[in-house]
C-alpha cells in the first residue's frame, strides 16, 4: 500500500477502521522490542529481513518506526481499536525523551579533523590543545627551518649542471642560471623566515586556553601527525614540534 491513509496496524472494512491482524502484531512488537533496549537502527535491519512492508515497494526505516512509537491511536485515541495498553506508549515515549544527543562539533574540531585526516579523539584534541599552549608560553621554541634546496629548484639545478657538463661551457647561460638559482633559494628562505616571524607574533598574543581554538589551529598548523605514542604539529613554516620540543 503505498501512501499509508491508515496507520500501520489499521484498514479500513465495510466503511470502518479495523485492526489488521499481521501488522498489528508486528506493531506490537515493535514496542515491546524497543521498550526491552533495540535502537532504531536494530529494529530497522531487523525489519527489514520479515515479510510485512510499511509501504509496499519502500524498505522500513528510522522514520517510520519512530512514527509507529509516537502515534497515540494504538491506544484507542481519536476513534482507533485498541492495540496496546497506555503503559506501554508511555514507556517507549520516555525512552526517545531520555535518549542522549551527540553534541554538535564545534569549528575547532572540524579544523582538527580536516588536519588530522581522520576522526580525532578526545586525547588527540587535548594533545594539541596543550601543544598550542605550549607555543604560547615559549614562541622562540618556533624556529627556522634550514632545509635543503626545496624541490621546486631541481629543474634549475638539473639546467645548470647540464650546461656545466656541454664543453665547451656556454658561460653566459650557465651565469643566467645560477643567478636564477640562486634567486630562487633566496625566495624560498625568505618565506620560510617570514612564516617563522609571523608564527612566533601570532603565539605570543595568544593566552592559553582550556579548549582547542579554531582560528588559531587554522592559521598556523598545516598537519597533525597521529601515532599509537604521541601527537605532533607541523607548522606552517614546515617545523614539526611534540612534547619534548617545549620543555
Amino acid at each position: 500500500m503505498g501512501n499509508r491513509k491508515q496507520p500501520f496496524g489499521y484498514k479500513m472494512a465495510l466503511g470502518e477502521i479495523v485492526i489488521q491482524e499481521s501488522e498489528a502484531k508486528l506493531v506490537q512488537e515493535i514496542f515491546l522490542r524497543y521498550i526491552a533496549g533495540e535502537s532504531l537502527n536494530e529494529l530497522t535491519e531487523s525489519l527489514r529481513h520479515q515479510d510485512i512492508q510499511y509501504d509496499e515497494g519502500r524498505l522500513w526505516n528510522k522514520n517510520m518506526i519512530a512514527r509507529i512509537l509516537a502515534d497515540t491511536r494504538y491506544i484507542g485515541e481519536k476513534g482507533y481499536p485498541k492495540l496496546m495498553d497506555e503503559k506501554q506508549l508511555i514507556a517507549a515515549n520516555e525512552k526517545r525523551a531520555n535518549k542522549p544527543h551527540l553534541p554538535k562539533k564545534t569549528d575547532a574540531q572540524k579544523v582538527l579533523r580536516r588536519l588530522c585526516g581522520t576522526p580525532p579523539s578526545e586525547r588527540v584534541e587535548q594533545s594539541v590543545t596543550d601543544l598550542l599552549n605550549g607555543l604560547a608560553n615559549c614562541p622562540d621554541c618556533i624556529r627556522h627551518q634550514r632545509s635543503p634546496a626545496p624541490a621546486l629548484h631541481s629543474k634549475t639545478q638539473e639546467a645548470l649542471d647540464n650546461a656545466l657538463e656541454q664543453q665547451p661551457i656556454d658561460e653566459d647561460s650557465a651565469k643566467g642560471l645560477i643567478l636564477q638559482l640562486a634567486a630562487e633559494q633566496y625566495a624560498a628562505l625568505g618565506d620560510e623566515e617570514y612564516e617563522t616571524n609571523r608564527l612566533r607574533h601570532l603565539f605570543s598574543a595568544f593566552e592559553c586556553v582550556a579548549e582547542l581554538n579554531a582560528d588559531l589551529l587554522k592559521s598556523t598548523v598545516s598537519e597533525v601527525l597521529v601515532t599509537r605514542q604521541n601527537v605532533k604539529l607541523r607548522l606552517k613554516n614546515g617545523q614539526v614540534i611534540e612534547r619534548s620540543d617545549l620543555q
